[in-house]
């Protein structure tokens, strides 16, 4: 990956997600892709590994359901081999890193990270 690449990777991940364009976004993963977030252990339970493209599709939809306000401003990207680092700030004024693992084109693994101890990062209601 290139930098004009990734910044085109990034542009438009954070315009699928402030448009809450869930099949937008899930065109940039692998459908075998492995996502962990703390975020998905609150709103699931589970151990926060979300295995395969539609279990990322059903955590990010409820992730959307109980965070209707949602919204990313990225502060910066940082490209590494086969790799992206975005860091935004959610619209909860959080500091959020997102660590993209790719295989060729497509995402094969990420992880959501949180500055922090917030014991609700996202700002997600109750169920």
């Amino acid at each position: 990956m290139d930098h004009e690449t990734a910044r085109k990777f990034v542009d438009g991940w954070v315009t699928a997600w402030n448009a809450h364009d869930l099949d937008a976004l899930m065109t940039h993963f692998a459908d075998d892709v492995t996502f962990r977030s703390p975020v998905a252990a609150q709103l699931l339970g589970g151990d926060g590994v979300i295995r395969g493209k539609e279990a990322l599709r059903a955590y990010w939809a409820e992730g959307l359901r109980r965070i209707p306000d949602l919204r990313f401003e990225v502060l910066g990207s940082y490209l590494g081999v086969d790799s992206l680092v975005i860091n935004y700030r959610n619209q909860k004024g959080g500091l959020v890193n997102e660590v993209l693992l790719f295989d060729g084109p497509l995402v094969a693994e990420g992880y959501g990270t949180y500055l922090g101890a917030d014991a609700n990062p996202a700002g997600a209601t109750e169920s």
